[in-house]
């Protein structure tokens, strides 16, 4: 993550997302109806694969081109970083 206003922006999105996390744990204290919790943990699931998505693009969009630019065994190294994260990421 290199720029200012992508990081804020990321914060901002995990700031809400913990929130809602909050949230959902306070419904499991007042005994809320299990599919309104299960409705809140889906949001909060979507909501942090997006930020894994964001994440992974900008990964890809700096650190591997950089890679890739200068090659040999440091683009090997990133390829194989970056699809361990896609595979991590479709499996979850």
């Amino acid at each position: 993550m290199t720029d200012t206003d992508s990081k804020h922006d990321l914060l901002i999105r995990l700031r809400r997302i913990e929130g809602q996390v909050r949230g959902i744990a306070r419904m499991v204290e007042e005994d809320k109806y299990c599919i309104d919790v299960l409705t809140q943990v889906s949001a909060a699931s979507r909501a942090l694969q997006c930020v894994a998505l964001g994440l992974l693009e900008d990964h890809m969009g700096h650190c591997l081109v950089d890679a890739a630019q200068v090659g040999g065994p440091e683009k090997d190294a990133k390829l194989k970083e970056a699809a361990d994260a896609i595979a991590r990421l479709v499996r979850s």
